[in-house]
């Protein structure tokens, strides 16, 4: 018999859970992670070079130096899975006062996930950069890793319900702490790996850049991920306290 405490407990856990769940879900399959904003184009010459630059961008062999000019100088977005670029289908958009411009993504196969990252963008000669290489696989990998963790503690959790046994809550709290670990550093490679891009590859002039709306969701996913390991490990520790107690004062 589980105590009122000790199931409450565990409902908001599972509440928690479901609601960091979503909120990371939401976030790796947005484009919105890193935005630019550009400055407006007025000259014709500069038009039809952004719309070469947009059709290599959406249409050519991926290549780092390229996605990054265009997503420098075309107000673009970045994610985990997608990267998207502000464009127009009039060819003479840039002559309009204010045009009205199309978001247009292009996502990351796996392949390209796992391509490696070079010292100079675009240069193949230039050396692998491990340290962006590896950040950039594990932005990739951690978000997965936190959510197929969450759907293990998840089987486990209904297995324990259909039993009637809450003595599985602490490993699962385990999973829950991990599962917001993973949470954490997934915006920390993204954040560490942008940072290193920049540096080896300047942003042009009034070029400004913020961090966008699915990475603060990802980031509010983490502590959730926490309380509900907190609460699971308490209701844990606390109902087997309470039945040892209740042991020795049987047997006494």
């Amino acid at each position: 018999m589980v105590d009122n405490r000790y199931a409450t407990a565990l409902v908001i856990a599972a509440v928690l859970s479901v609601l960091a769940s979503v909120y990371l879900s939401v976030s790796v399959g947005s484009p919105h992670w890193y935005r630019y904003t550009s400055p407006p184009v007025h000259a014709e010459h500069n038009a039809t070079e952004l719309r070469a630059l947009q059709e290599e961008f959406l249409d050519g062999e991926f290549d780092e130096k390229t996605a990054s000019d265009a997503l420098f100088r075309m107000n673009g977005t970045l994610g985990l899975w997608w990267r998207c670029v502000q464009t127009h289908l009039d060819a003479h958009w840039y002559k309009e006062h204010d045009p009205q411009m199309v978001l247009e993504c292009v996502s990351f196969t796996p392949s390209q996930q796992f391509t490696p990252k070079y010292k100079e963008p675009g240069n193949h000669n230039s050396g692998e950069d491990m340290i962006r290489t590896y950040l950039w696989r594990c932005q990739f990998l951690l978000p997965l890793v936190s959510l197929g963790l969450v759907v293990l503690g998840g089987l486990i959790g209904f297995c324990a319900c259909v039993c009637s046994s809450l003595a599985p809550a602490l490993f699962i709290g385990l999973l829950q702490l991990l599962a917001g670990l993973c949470s954490l550093a997934t915006v920390c490679c993204f954040l560490a790996g942008m940072d290193l891009l920049h540096r080896v590859s300047m942003l042009p002039d009034r070029v400004d850049a913020s961090l966008g709306w699915s990475l603060y969701l990802a980031l509010i996913a983490s502590p959730l991920y926490m309380m509900s390991a907190a609460l699971l490990v308490w209701a844990a520790r606390s109902h087997s306290q309470t039945y040892d107690r209740m042991a020795v004062y049987r047997v006494a």
